[in-house]
C-alpha cells in the first residue's frame, strides 16, 4: 500500500511532499476514534522498555533529527510508535536555511541530499510548543533536543548559541544532542576539532550541573572522520564524561552511488543519507564500541531501512538506532516492522 503512495508522492517536490504527508496524518488523527485505531495499528507490540542514559524508552527505534526540527508532529510521530524524537536542529534565533530546492531523492540509491542548513522556528517557539506538548501529553515518548549554532554566528562564539539553546530546553527535552557535523552550516564541521569541541561540551557540562536533573549530553558525529579524528573525539568524549555518541550525521561522500554522476553533480552540495551511509555508519559504531569497550552509549542512525539493519547496528555496538531516509522509503509502519525483527 504504501510502495503504491510513495510513487505518487516521488512525483512532487520532497519538501513540500514532507508537510503535505504529515500535515494530512495530522487531519486524519483527528477523526473520531481514527487515532486510536491508527495508534493500536502502528505500536510495535514485540518490545519492552529498554533504559539507556537513566531513560526508559518504549522501544529501541528513534527517528533521528531533522524531520521535526520544530516540534511540530509529535502526537501524530507518537502515534506511528516511535520511542524517541529529537527535534532539531534548534538554533537561537529562527532562521530560514538555505535556498531552495535544498532536499532532493535518489530513489535507486535509496538515499537523500540534503542542504537545509539548520531551517528552524528558533528556540523560544520551540520551547513553546515543547511545554503545550508536555501538558497534554501522557505517553512515554522520549524527546531529544539537537541544537546548534546560528549561520551567521562567528565560530569563536559558537558556544554561546550551544549554551543559549541547552538552557531554554532544559526542562522541555529528555537529552541533548550537540550537532557540529552537519555539512550545511559553513565552517560548522570545523567545531569537531578537538579545542573548538571541547570548549563547547565543557560549557555544557558545567551548565548542566547546575540543574537539580542534569540531562544527558551526546555529540552527533560525521561519518567523514578519520580514525585519528574518532580518537580525539573518543579521548575527549572520555575525559569530559559525556553521556554519549551519535554516529553518524549525513555524508559528503559520493563514491559508489547507482545514480549518475551528472545527475548527483546536478544536485549540488548537501549531505547524503540512506543505504549509502549504511556500511561506514555501522564501521564507526564498531569502532566506537571497540575501542571504548562499550562504556560509551551510541545510538546509531544511517541507512536503516529493516531491522536486519537495526540488528547488524546494535551487533556492532549500538544501544538504540534512528532512522530517517529509511522512514521517507518504507513508510509509517517503519518502527512496527523493525521492532518486530529485533
Amino acid at each position: 500500500m504504501y510502495q503504491l503512495l510513495r510513487s505518487l508522492l516521488f512525483l512532487f517536490d520532497p519538501e513540500k511532499v514532507h508537510y503535505f504527508s504529515m500535515n494530512s496524518f495530522r487531519l486524519l488523527c483527528k477523526i473520531p476514534g481514527v487515532q486510536a485505531l491508527l495508534r493500536r495499528f502502528f505500536t510495535p507490540k514485540e518490545t519492552s522498555p529498554f533504559i539507556v542514559f537513566n531513560i526508559s524508552f518504549p522501544n529501541k527505534v528513534g527517528l533521528a533529527a531533522g524531520f521535526d526540527k520544530n516540534a511540530r508532529y509529535l502526537n501524530e510521530l507518537q502515534v506511528m510508535g516511535f520511542g524517541c524524537v529529537e527535534i532539531g536542529t534548534v538554533t537561537p534565533k529562527a532562521q530560514a536555511g538555505n535556498d531552495k530546492p535544498r532536499l532532493f531523492r535518489l530513489p535507486k540509491d535509496k538515499a537523500l541530499i540534503n542542504r537545509m542548513g539548520f531551517n528552524n522556528d528558533g528556540v523560544e517557539v520551540v520551547v513553546s510548543r515543547l511545554k503545550t506538548w508536555r501538558s497534554k501529553a501522557s505517553s512515554q515518548l522520549v524527546i531529544g533536543g539537537n541544537i546548534g549554532k546560528n549561520k551567521i554566528t562567528p565560530n569563536e562564539d559558537a558556544w554561546k548559541d550551544y549554551a543559549a539553546c541547552f538552557t531554554a530546553l532544559h526542562d522541555y527535552v529528555d537529552y541533548f544532542v550537540v550537532n557540529v557535523s552537519s555539512p550545511n552550516t559553513p565552517g560548522l564541521r570545523e567545531l569537531q576539532e578537538k579545542d573548538a569541541l571541547k570548549k563547547i561540551l565543557t560549557h555544557l557540562q558545567m551548565l548542566n550541573k547546575n540543574y537539580a536533573s542534569p540531562k544527558p549530553i551526546l555529540l552527533k558525529i560525521a561519518p567523514d572522520l578519520t580514525n585519528e579524528q574518532l580518537n580525539d573525539v573518543i579521548s575527549l568524549a572520555v575525559d569530559i564524561q559525556l553521556d554519549g555518541l551519535v554516529a553518524a550525521n549525513t555524508t559528503v561522500d559520493r563514491s559508489n552511488l547507482i545514480t549518475t554522476a551528472d545527475a548527483v553533480e546536478k544536485i549540488g552540495a548537501g549531505g547524503l543519507s540512506g543505504k549509502p551511509v549504511h556500511q561506514r555508519s555501522t564501521a564507526i559504531v564498531q569502532y566506537i564500541h571497540q575501542k571504548t569497550n562499550g562504556t560509551i552509549p551510541i545510538i546509531a542512525s544511517g541507512g536503516i531501512f529493516t531491522a536486519a539493519d537495526a540488528v547488524e547496528k546494535i551487533n556492532a555496538g549500538a544501544s538504540l538506532v534512528q532512522v530517517w531516509t529509511g522512514f521517507i522509503y518504507e513508510g509509517p509502519s517503519i518502527v512496527k516492522n523493525i521492532c518486530k525483527g529485533l
